[in-house]
C-alpha cells in the first residue's frame, strides 16, 4: 500500500474530470490526485472510432483555461462558415497537452493512469497491481457518474449467432474486402457517423441497410455556433416554438420549420431527442439511404437474417453488421453535486457538459458552504424523448438563473468560451446581437411557461 495525501481525489480524467480540475486549480491553492482506468486523459475519446469528430464547435469543449483549436471558422468544404470541429486525435492531443503543460506543470496535480478506483479513497494499478490509498482532506470527486457507453467498450445489445459477421463501428476502418452489404444498427449519432463515413468513401447508398428502431431529432449545427447572435437567435426560435406548441411533438415540428431541428425522414415522427448536431450536407447524404428497417429492436443476428421483436429481415450472406447500438448517454438519477460522500459531476447547463464541470470547479474553489454550492449549481438531466428534452430545457434554465444570481460567478462564467451565453466584449453592442436579444425578450416569458407545461413541470 502506497499512501498519498491530497486535498481532492478526482476519479475520472475524461472531459468532466479535466474541466473541473482545471477550474479548481486555477482558482484555489490545492493539491489533486487524479486517477483513470484508461492509459491517459481524455476519457472515451481514447476509445472513439477513428473518424469521429466533435458534433459541436470545438470552442464549446475542453477546459476553461485553454481553447480547443484556434477559434477558426472553416473557409472551405461542406461546413464553410461554421466553426471548426476537432477530430478524435486532436481532442486527445489537446487533453494530453493540458495535462502536461497546465496541470502537472503547476505542481498541484498528480495523475495515475491505468488504475481502477475501488472506493474509500483507494485505487489499484491495472499494470503493476500496486494499491494506493489517498488521505483526502476535502473531497472525492466522482467524474465518471455519467461516463458514456460506446460500441468499442460495449457488447452488442443483441445476440450474435455463429457465422454472423458483426463488428463495432471502430472496425469499419479495418475492412479489408468490400462486402455486398453493410448493415448499420443504431439510431443515434454513432450510426449517422458510420453511414456518412461509408457514403463519403464511395459506398453506394443501395449497399447500406440501416436498422433504425427509432428516428432521431437532431439540432441543425448551423444554429449551435459560438456566436452570440446565432445562439440567442436559436434560443428565441425555441421559445417561440414552445410558446405556440400544442404538444412536445408539435414544438419539435415548429423548431423544424424554424430550421433549428432536423429529422432524416420527414414522413416519420421521431421519438428520440438526444439532439446531437447535424449539418445539412450530412442530412443530404443520410437521405440517400432508402433501405431503412423499422421492426423494433434487433434481437439476434444470424447469417443472412436479422431477427427483431416485430419480425425478421433478410440480409446478404456476406453482410457486415456494424454495431452502433451502445446507449451512449447514461441516464442516472440527478443527485446533489455536493454530498458528504463525494462531489458528483453532472451537467449544469443543458447540452454543454464541459461548461457545467468547469463551473462546478470554480464554485468549489470560491464558495465555502456546500448548501450554497448546491443552490448555485443545480444538475440538469440528459434527454431521450421530446418530453425529456422539454424537461431538460426547463431545469437547465432554472440552473442558469441560479448561478447567474451570484455576480462573481456570472462575471467569471461570462468570460468563458465554453459558456454558450458568452458574449465577447466587441459583440456586446452589435446590431445583430441586439436584434436577437429583442426577439428572445419578446417570447421568452410565454415560451418558458409553456415549455414547463409541455414538460409536465408547470
Amino acid at each position: 500500500m502506497t499512501t498519498l495525501d491530497a486535498d481532492y481525489l478526482v476519479v475520472g480524467a475524461g472531459a468532466s474530470g479535466m474541466a473541473f480540475t482545471d477550474a479548481l486549480i486555477d482558482n484555489a491553492d490545492v493539491s489533486v490526485v487524479m486517477v483513470d482506468r484508461r492509459y491517459g486523459v481524455g476519457g472515451h475519446w481514447l476509445d472513439a472510432y477513428p473518424f469521429v469528430r466533435l458534433h459541436q464547435a470545438s470552442a464549446f469543449y475542453g477546459v476553461a483555461s485553454t481553447l480547443l483549436g484556434e477559434g477558426r471558422i472553416q473557409a472551405d468544404g461542406p461546413e464553410a462558415g461554421l466553426h471548426e470541429r476537432a477530430t478524435a486525435p486532436q481532442v486527445c492531443a489537446y487533453y494530453d497537452r493540458v495535462l502536461r503543460e497546465r496541470m502537472l506543470a503547476s505542481g498541484k496535480v498528480a495523475f495515475y493512469p491505468s488504475c481502477d478506483y475501488v472506493g474509500d479513497g483507494q485505487f489499484v494499478s491495472r499494470l503493476s497491481g500496486r494499491r494506493y490509498e489517498v488521505n483526502v482532506r476535502r473531497h472525492v470527486v466522482d467524474a465518471q457518474y455519467l461516463s458514456p457507453r460506446i460500441p468499442a467498450q460495449t457488447e452488442p445489445p443483441f445476440a450474435v449467432a455463429d457465422g454472423a459477421h458483426v463488428i463495432p463501428v471502430n472496425d469499419l476502418v479495418r475492412i479489408g474486402e468490400a462486402p455486398s452489404q453493410y448493415v448499420i444498427v443504431g439510431s443515434g449519432k454513432t450510426a449517422t457517423d458510420g453511414c456518412i463515413w461509408l457514403l463519403a468513401n464511395g459506398v453506394d447508398p443501395g449497399a447500406i441497410r440501416w436498422v433504425r428502431p427509432r428516428d432521431p431529432w437532431m439540432l441543425n449545427r448551423a444554429f449551435v455556433q459560438p456566436d452570440p447572435a446565432v445562439i440567442l437567435g436559436m434560443a428565441a426560435d425555441i421559445m417561440q416554438a414552445a410558446a405556440d406548441a400544442e404538444s412536445p411533438d408539435d414544438m419539435f415540428f415548429r423548431m423544424e420549420d424554424a430550421g433549428v431541428m432536423l429529422r432524416i425522414d420527414r414522413s416519420v415522427t421521431p421519438t428520440m431527442a438526444k439532439t446531437p448536431t447535424l449539418a445539412q450536407w450530412e442530412l443530404d447524404l443520410l437521405r440517400t439511404i432508402e433501405d431503412v428497417v423499422r421492426l423494433g429492436h434487433l434481437g439476434r443476428v444470424q447469417p443472412g437474417r436479422l431477427v427483431f421483436e416485430n419480425g425478421e429481415a433478410r440480409i446478404a450472406d456476406d453482410a457486415v453488421v456494424v454495431h452502433c447500438a451502445a446507449s451512449g448517454l447514461r441516464y442516472r438519477p440527478l443527485v446533489p453535486i455536493w454530498r458528504p460522500e463525494a462531489i458528483t459531476l453532472q451537467p449544469v447547463r443543458a447540452g454543454f457538459p464541459c461548461f457545467g464541470a468547469a463551473l462546478a470547479g470554480y464554485v468549489e474553489a470560491t464558495v465555502e458552504d456546500d448548501d450554497e454550492k448546491n443552490r448555485l449549481c443545480r444538475p440538469s438531466p440528459l434527454s431521450n424523448t421530446p418530453t425529456d428534452w422539454a424537461q431538460m430545457q426547463v431545469i437547465g434554465r432554472r440552473a442558469a438563473a441560479a448561478f447567474n444570481s451570484d455576480p462573481d460567478i456570472k462575471a467569471w462564467a461570462g468570460t468563458l468560451a465554453l459558456n454558450p451565453a458568452h458574449v465577447p466584449p466587441d459583440r456586446a453592442h452589435s446590431a445583430d446581437v441586439a436584434a436577437a436579444v429583442r426577439r428572445l425578450g419578446a417570447c421568452q416569458e410565454r415560451g418558458a411557461a409553456r415549455m414547463a407545461e409541455l414538460a409536465g413541470m408547470a
